[in-house]
């Protein structure tokens, strides 16, 4: 595959991969991103003592991702948000939303047995250039 077809994103201001991934690949107009989960990038810390701190971590990381490739919050098409507690939906719903100000994304929410490092929240996206 050559390098239009497949570049790789990569930004000090989110988390380094923890395992054989990209934080994020450019295929022609369309980013994918890896999921993101609350690790301070600058401190390599996890945010989890509330969910609402944890998930604005979650959305820091996947804006800084997307400005890495040249894109915004307003290109995001689809996310995956995966969670270990439909109980915190609501509070995780409230920090996702303040995050979008035209169309919002097409969506799933899903809950999960466990997430790497026992986050409560992971969350993956794909946008468009």
């Amino acid at each position: 595959i050559n390098k239009k077809m497949k570049q790789e994103i990569n930004t000090p201001k989110a988390p380094a991969p923890i395992g054989p991934y990209s934080q994020g690949i450019l295929s022609g107009n369309t980013l994918y991103m890896s999921g993101q989960i609350a690790l301070n990038p600058e401190t390599g810390e996890l945010i989890t003592e509330n969910i609402e701190e944890e998930t604005h971590q979650v959305m820091r990381n996947i804006q800084a991702v997307l400005i890495q490739a040249g894109i915004t919050m307003d290109n995001i098409v689809k996310c995956s948000i995966f969670i270990s507690d439909m109980n915190n939906f609501s509070e995780i719903n409230q920090v996702y939303g303040s995050y979008f100000t035209g169309i919002a994304p097409a969506r799933e929410t899903v809950e999960v047995s466990r997430l790497p490092k026992d986050v409560n929240v992971e969350i993956s996206v794909i946008a468009v250039k």
